[in-house]
């Protein structure tokens, strides 16, 4: 979501799409059975631990402060200082410090997102996990059902539920620490049976479905009698998501009371309530002290009433729809200026009049040039947020307060929907929204609560039963604490989060990475960064803040790299250049005459490799800039299917690429299945869409490094829930496609990248990992070693310093050193082993001191990378040029790229016997008693049975 109440506005009033009606999808796909996932899911773990690429180290290098989206907190009653909390797609993470230090839990299973947890303080500390976030965002990601741990988070066991998909809670029995209540969202983008709410008497080894609504009716809330435990109330939400369209609310949704344990339910009346189908998500609090009071926080996508006393305008669009142009010239000027007006035309009335006279304009051009689907939907604003307060169990309910509740929902209520009550004071309640409010007086009146340091919009929240004031906010900024109601807060936020869309690299040194992430702008810095606390002491945390709202791609001219262009949600971009801190508005714009222009949440933008004032933009259409998006003009018309009536913005591009092998070369891919190709810089466009891809998201279009005529493409079935891996590969300019998904699990597919290098070498980030093929995308191995099971959104490389980097959307970004992997032809992969070669050593006179006397030793360190095409022992030799033995090392070789890591010493025999080459002096011994190679030329010799290989290995002489 966005930040603050701009990115609101932002929302609301800037996106323009297209609302034309189109045919239905070509070919329809079927949404994937968890079963599959699952099964795909135990192979690719098999594979994992058998490939070739199994010792490649991946390394977190943030951001981290920002953090991201919290769904859930559990704090232990008793000592608060000990919590769990729980993040939409950045896994399980425990604190025993009052949130000042972390360890992460949840890393290794089927699925890493998250929709809820429950822990068993007093039993055992037993936590179950709801996978599949419970918001219905368009990056929450689908679970594979319920998990448990035993043992604190060591280990887990996968208790079922597996088609759920989504969860919105669970309930633990608070005496019988087998009966368990889940409440099940079900599939964000398909009808589904699988929700409702589940209940298991016998800790999860069975299940009985208790509760169902309908095939698209789940239950997002759950509540329980903390007086008599047969006592339950659900939230139902019914909800119907497209990729065009997102229908928040029907008549699903409404509140149901068990009152035999969640056996039976039946749906209250509840009268006050609203009803029918604008009923949109709802929050459910009991207060413990009188138990037959109940807050609901309801979303009520109905329209506010227009105000009688507002006066209508005397133009409006649907007249000028059906106006001809003598009508409109008979118009008042007066008449013609409010409309202008009050739809942000940069036309006077007497310029539109003399476009009207000479034919140039029709009154229905007007209504085009503003109107969108989220036009539409908010020219007269929702309800909204709306607090309710029962006083008989629910039966009757009473709005709290008289004034709308503005600016907390706005038209995305189902992002939110936590309401909680202070369990000693009936009258003090808080809602969760853009704003965090909360109202002494029984939600008559309400202020906020947010600080400095807290994220806008706020998604979690634990109160502590016995110290008022004491909270712990869960947003979409990561975690804040406060001990006086929200006064001040403290801000833990040192678990690696970070939910990137998209990254980017530049070539300074040290290089700088930079990425946009879920609501938390635009950020950059070096990829030399380790996670660490120590910023606090210098007040500079080596990452930058750029931009705010939710921050999408970004492109940094390398020439200078001073120059990044990066923007916000609905292509709205801007040139930074940060040695003048000049950041100019650079989206292309539609004339007068034209339909508004339709921008993706995540519009794609390319900055040629030819020449870096040159850079590509893409809305339905593909727009060029020469002079670094001072202007624009417009290479083509519509390359999509021509869009969709809805609120979601549809028939949009998502991936632009040019080849780096010829300027003018483009691809483009759109949200509604086409890839087009143009071969004379855009003048010209080719469809080249494979015949079966229907209208499957193409998440990426990736032109060779090494073959003109070669492209790679990927595409990506989330949006319909489903997740069979798709990429194609053409050799002949997209006219014939070959499948390259030999090895990918079922897991849909966000990016390829191939590799500068090495032809051969292809990397494809998914929903949950990262995947290698070393023989041009015939089969594919997993690259896991340090990167948890996150989404994977984005792939870049830094030429300069063969480094991969990965953008995730969970834990931030990674880094793996890839040099070893660059060297993988054919050849070295059917040898029985290769050294590669080795980087220069610089002497120091530090090795084996220390520079304090409670500090570490230092230590030289040099990883030797090497192949081998067996499972053995590798012996190693170290020998001067002489074929002087100076040292023999043994490695546990695994069949692929290994890691040795040398630290340059000499066997103590051996430096007896050797002297410095330059001054004839006996080689002494560092602090720690090891003696170390001094300057000079060696050779490192690998032996595995029968093969050998030998490489160089220089020490050079210490700076003077």
């Amino acid at each position: 979501m966005q930040s603050g109440l701009f990115g609101s506005f932002l929302l609301l009033f800037g996106v323009h799409i297209c609302v034309a009606q189109v045919p239905e999808m070509l070919s329809p796909v079927e949404p994937t059975p968890v079963a599959e996932r699952l099964s795909s899911f135990e192979q690719r773990l098999k594979d994992a631990q058998s490939s070739p690429l199994s010792n490649v180290k991946l390394e977190g290098i943030g951001p981290t402060v920002m953090s991201g989206r919290i769904v859930d907190i559990d704090a232990n009653p008793l000592d608060p200082t000990e919590m769990y909390v729980a993040y939409a797609s950045g896994g399980l993470w425990r604190s025993r410090t009052n949130g000042l230090s972390f360890e992460s839990l949840f890393d290794e299973e089927a699925s890493m997102v998250l929709g809820d947890i429950a822990v068993d303080w007093g039993r055992g500390e037993v936590i179950w996990i709801g996978t599949g976030e419970n918001n219905s965002s368009r990056s929450s990601y689908a679970g594979t059902g319920i998990y448990r741990s035993l043992d604190h988070g060591k280990s887990w066991e996968h208790m079922g539920l597996t088609e759920t998909h989504r969860i919105g809670r669970i309930l633990i029995h608070p005496t019988d620490s087998q009966t368990v209540w889940v409440a099940a969202l079900g599939a964000l983008y398909s009808s589904s049976p699988h929700r409702g709410i589940y209940k298991t008497s016998d800790g999860g080894q069975t299940w009985t479905q208790t509760l169902f609504i309908s095939d698209t009716a789940g239950v997002i809330d759950l509540i329980l009698d903390p007086s008599n435990s047969d006592i339950l109330y659900a939230a139902g939400w019914e909800r119907d998501r497209r990729a065009w369209n997102f229908v928040e609310g029907g008549t699903g949704s409404g509140i149901w009371k068990s009152m035999d344990g969640g056996a039976s339910w039946e749906r209250l009346s509840a009268e006050g309530l609203p009803g029918g189908d604008t009923v949109g998500r709802i929050g459910l609090a009991i207060f413990p002290g009188n138990s037959q009071i109940l807050y609901a926080l309801v979303d009520n996508q109905a329209r506010r009433p227009t105000d009688d006393e507002d006066e209508a305008p005397t133009l409006t669009r649907d007249a000028l729809r059906s106006m001809n142009t003598e009508t409109f010239l008979e118009l008042e000027d007066e008449a013609v200026t409010g409309y202008l007006e009050e739809n942000n035309f940069e036309f006077s009335a007497a310029e539109i009049r003399t476009m009207m006279e000479e034919g140039a304009l029709e009154p229905v051009h007007l209504v085009w040039y503003v109107e969108d689907a989220n036009r539409e939907l908010f020219d007269t604003p929702v309800i909204g947020a709306e607090v309710y307060r029962s006083e008989d169990g629910g039966q009757s309910w009473a709005r709290t307060h008289t004034n709308y509740l503005n600016r907390v929902y706005n038209s995305y209520g189902y992002y939110f929907g936590e309401i909680r009550v202070d369990p000693n004071n009936v009258d003090r309640i808080y809602i969760l929204g853009v704003p965090f409010l909360t109202s002494d007086d029984g939600g008559e009146s309400w202020a906020s609560i947010s600080g400095p340091s807290v994220h806008a919009d706020h998604q979690a929240l634990w109160i502590n039963p016995s110290r008022p004031g004491h909270l712990i906010n869960g947003n979409d900024g990561g975690l804040n604490i406060t001990y006086d109601n929200g006064e001040s807060w403290f801000k833990g936020n040192t678990p690696p989060v970070g939910q990137f869309y998209a990254i980017g690299v530049d070539d300074q040194i040290p290089y700088h990475v930079y990425g946009g992430l879920q609501d938390n702008g635009v950020w950059g810095g070096p990829h030399t960064y380790t996670e660490s606390t120590g910023w606090h002491a210098s007040g500079s945390y080596p990452y930058t803040w750029y931009l705010g709202g939710d921050g999408m791609q970004v492109e940094v001219d390398t020439r200078t790299n001073d120059i990044i262009y990066t923007g916000s949600q609905f292509g709205f971009y801007r040139r930074i250049e940060t040695s003048t801190e000049e950041r100019p508005l650079i989206r292309p714009r539609h004339q007068l005459g034209e339909r508004p222009l339709r921008y993706n949440w995540q519009t794609p933008i390319h900055l040629s490799r030819h020449n870096q004032d040159v850079l590509y933009y893409g809305s339905n259409k593909l727009h060029r800039s020469f002079h670094r998006g001072d202007d624009w003009e417009t290479l083509s018309g519509d390359l999509t299917r021509g869009g969709r009536r809805g609120d979601v913005p549809y028939g949009t591009l998502t991936t632009i690429d040019e080849s780096p092998l010829r300027f003018g070369l483009l691809y483009v891919g759109s949200d509604d299945g086409l890839v087009h190709v143009s071969r004379d810089g855009g003048y010209t466009w080719g469809n080249i869409t494979g015949d079966d891809w229907g209208e499957l998201w193409v998440s990426r279009v990736e032109a060779s490094n090494h073959e003109l005529g070669r492209v790679y493409v990927t595409l990506n079935g989330y949006r319909w829930d489903h997740f069979v891996p798709y990429v194609y590969r053409s050799d002949d300019f997209g006219t014939t496609w070959e499948a390259l998904d030999a090895g990918l699990p079922m897991e849909p597919v966000n990016v390829i990248l191939e590799d500068p290098v090495n032809s051969s070498l292809l990397y494809v980030g998914t929903d949950h990992g990262l995947y290698v093929s070393l023989d041009g995308g015939t089969s594919f191995t997993a690259m896991q070693n340090g990167l948890p099971h996150a989404p994977v959104h984005d792939l870049k490389l830094q030429a300069r310093r063969n480094h991969l980097l990965v953008g995730t959307h969970g834990r931030s970004i990674y880094r793996a050193e890839i040099a070893p992997l660059q060297k993988l032809t054919p050849e070295v992969i059917e040898s029985p082993l290769k050294v590669f070669t080795l980087e220069e050593q610089r002497h120091s006179s530090n090795w084996g001191n220390r520079f304090v006397w409670w500090g570490d030793y230092s230590e030289p360190e040099l990883e030797i990378a090497y192949w081998s095409g067996s499972m053995e022992q590798v012996t190693v030799e170290v020998t001067d040029e002489a074929g002087t033995l100076l040292r023999t090392l043994t490695d546990e070789a695994e069949q692929g790229i290994n890691f040795l890591v040398y630290n340059l010493s000499v066997d103590e025999d051996a430096a007896a016997a050797m002297t410095q080459m330059d001054e004839g002096e006996s080689l002494e011994a560092g602090e720690n008693g090891v003696y170390y190679l001094p300057p000079g030329d060696y050779r490192i010799h690998f032996r595995i049975g029968d093969a050998e290989d030998t490489v160089p290995l220089r020490v050079n002489a210490p700076r003077r």
